[in-house]
This record gives C-alpha cells, sequence and structure tokens, in this order.
C-alpha cells in the first residue's frame, strides 16, 4: 500500500453527532498510523479500544492520553520492534458509546400464532420499544461491528426486534392462557420478557435496560368477541344484549339530521314496544304449577287428565266468580280473591272407592257406572 493511502494520526476523539451511533472507527476507511506521542480523547460516555491485525490488545477509558510505550504496554511487547517503537504504529481505534440508547421499536412483521383456551388459535400483532447499552465493548466489536468504519442503532435494531419477538410468542404461550385475561398484565410480561432477553443480548456485549409492550392486537374478529363476552358479563342472556345494541341505535339514529335518520329512529321505535312486552312478559312472577298425583308431572290448571300418564284429575274446583280450577286446600282464589266456600263433592265409586268429579259418569279407574 502507498502512502498516499495511509493518514498519520495525531489527534484522535470522536463526536457523535447524529446520537445513533453505537460505534466509530477511526480511521474510517483504510488504515491509520498512529504517531508516538499521539494524543487520544475520551470522553464520559465512550471506551476506546486499539485493534492491531484484526485483534483487541489495549483499552482506555475517560481522560485524554498521550499516546507512548509506557501507556502501550500490550502493544510494545507484542511488537517488539528493534528500533525500539520510534516509527508510527499501524493501528485502528474503535470507539464506543456507552450511553442508553433509547425508544428503539420492536414488532411482529407478520403476526404470531397464539393458542388461547377459550378463542382457540389466535394470530397476533404485538408492538413496543426497548433500551440498549454497550456493556463489553470489545466483545460487542468482534461479534457484530467487525471492520465497519460505522455501525448505528439502524443496523441492528431490526435483528433484535426479530429476536425479541421470537422470546415473546415462546413467553406468551407459556404465561398466559387466554386472551381475556390479558387487560393489566403488560408490566408483567414485559418484565418476564426482559430477563429472559438479557442473557440472549449479553452473547453480545449488550444490556437491554428497559423493554415495553405497547399494543397486543388480535384480528378484528377477534377484538369483537372479548367486547361482545364484555358486555355479556353485564347481562342475564343475550337478548339484554340485543336490546341494548337496538338502543344504542335508536340513540345514534336521534342524533342524525335529516330525512334518513328520521326514517330510521321510527323503524326502530316500532320494534322497541314487543321488546318491553316480552320484558314485561318475562318479569312476571311464575304461576303456581299442579302436578299429577300419579306420576308428579306438571299438569295445567285447567287440566282434567294428565297428559303424560291419562290420569283423571281430581285436586281441582271452579272459582264460582271466575270459574279459576282451584287446589282443595284453597281458601281464596289466587286470581279473583273471592273465597273459595263451596267446594264440590267428588263422586266415589260404590265399586272401588275411588274418587271421580263431581260431573263424572263412569268410575276413572274401574269403569263402574257411578
Amino acid at each position: 500500500m502507498g502512502t498516499d493511502n495511509v493518514i498519520f494520526l495525531e489527534v484522535i476523539e470522536w463526536f457523535d453527532e447524529t446520537g445513533r451511533e453505537l460505534v466509530h472507527r477511526i480511521p474510517e476507511k483504510g488504515s491509520g498510523e498512529i504517531k508516538l506521542g499521539a494524543q487520544l480523547t475520551v470522553r464520559e460516555s465512550q471506551a476506546a479500544v486499539f485493534f492491531y491485525q484484526g485483534r483487541a490488545y489495549d483499552s482506555f477509558g475517560p481522560g485524554r492520553h498521550t499516546l507512548v510505550t509506557a501507556n502501550l504496554p500490550i502493544l510494545t511487547k507484542v511488537l517488539s520492534l528493534p528500533w525500539g517503537f520510534t516509527s508510527p504504529l499501524r493501528a485502528e481505534v474503535y470507539l464506543a458509546n456507552l450511553k442508553v440508547f433509547t425508544n428503539l421499536k420492536w414488532g411482529t412483521r407478520d403476526p404470531v400464532a397464539f393458542k388461547d383456551s377459550q378463542l382457540g388459535l389466535v394470530r397476533l400483532r404485538a408492538f413496543g420499544v426497548f433500551n440498549i447499552q454497550i456493556m463489553q465493548p470489545v466483545l460487542f466489536v468482534n461479534t457484530l461491528v467487525g471492520t465497519q468504519g460505522i455501525y448505528t442503532t439502524e443496523e441492528i435494531q431490526e435483528y433484535l426486534s426479530q429476536v425479541i419477538v421470537s422470546r415473546f410468542n415462546d413467553y406468551l404461550g407459556e404465561h398466559l392462557d387466554t386472551l381475556m385475561n390479558l387487560p393489566g398484565r403488560y408490566d408483567d410480561i414485559a418484565e418476564g420478557l426482559k430477563k429472559r432477553l438479557r442473557e440472549d443480548l449479553s452473547c453480545y456485549g449488550l444490556g437491554l435496560t428497559s423493554l415495553y409492550i405497547n399494543s397486543i392486537t388480535p384480528p378484528p374478529e377477534v377484538q369483537q368477541a372479548i367486547d361482545d363476552k364484555s358486555r355479556l358479563s353485564i347481562f342475564d342472556d343475550l337478548n339484554s344484549l340485543l336490546k341494548m345494541k337496538a338502543a344504542m341505535a335508536i340513540e345514534k339514529a336521534s342524533e342524525t339530521e335529516g330525512s334518513a335518520g328520521t326514517g330510521l329512529g321510527m323503524g326502530l321505535g316500532f320494534m322497541m314496544p314487543p321488546m318491553f312486552a316480552d320484558f314485561m312478559k318475562r318479569s312476571e312472577p311464575a304461576q303456581e304449577q299442579f302436578t299429577c298425583p300419579d306420576c308428579q308431572l306438571p299438569v295445567s290448571q285447567d287440566a282434567k287428565f294428565c297428559p303424560s300418564c291419562g290420569h283423571q284429575i281430581l285436586v281441582f274446583h271452579r272459582c264460582s266468580q271466575c270459574g279459576k280450577n282451584l287446589p282443595p286446600q284453597a281458601k281464596f282464589c289466587p286470581r279473583c280473591g273471592k273465597p273459595a266456600d263451596q267446594k264440590p263433592q267428588a263422586k266415589k265409586c260404590s265399586h272401588c272407592a275411588t274418587e271421580n268429579l263431581p260431573e263424572s259418569v263412569y268410575c276413572n279407574q274401574c269403569g263402574e257406572k257411578l
């Protein structure tokens, strides 16, 4: 290599004007001859590493350093120059930025599969931010930077995002059974995910200082199912939910100006009376139920024979005021409130002693004429 391509370095320092550079090499291209006695300035948020023939030998912390043989003991021993290290040193200096890099984005490029215990297989999208910091400059340069002159957050963000998404999918499957339990657990999931990712990033000399989950989004149809289930927990059944939606539609239609909105409101208005009638009907107290004395199955109050076994019903008599069938022990009619003073006597069969209705002509048990 000719001397025209060689850069003689006397002052070595670096300012990160973009705020996004992780590592900066001096010189950025080609090789550099570092003169004996050159000045190296390392800021508080930086660390300098000397590389010679592709290997890291010496490092410097914050401060101003004059590069002499006393300050480069390892390189001096390796070179063992016969002329007493009087010629320039051909090497590269990598300055690592040790500050915390914030607001790096991570997210799912394609939806990830999640097996929900209630909803089945669901495809989720997730997004968030994370912060990183270089913890071991030499390890970071050797594993990720290589011989690049400038290494920025844009070059590492996409790779780290893929790592986070992979771990996120595994962690969610292990610690969440259904999306119904997801609200309120973002912090717990983020903290557990951060602990697992720290081990992955430490292999590259990086530290994960923070990780946040902004959103975990299921498909629209799953979101609708979750919303409907949340509403159903407030109401007793599906009819109540449908009535609420109808009321919401009427309210929205009433706010719409113009004839179209008025027509919609009138149309929905005609639907409301039947809904309220059905609601009032369901709200009425249940009527008293009677059972057949033979098979014990329910029997209507007006029945004379059991619809299940055909047994003749003997336990009722009619109210003289409204004609309602009454049980023999009733003292007042439950419909009109009239005292049940007159109680017709049942006909007893002279052959088998079975009681029959007062108007019976033949015995319901043996067929004998009464």
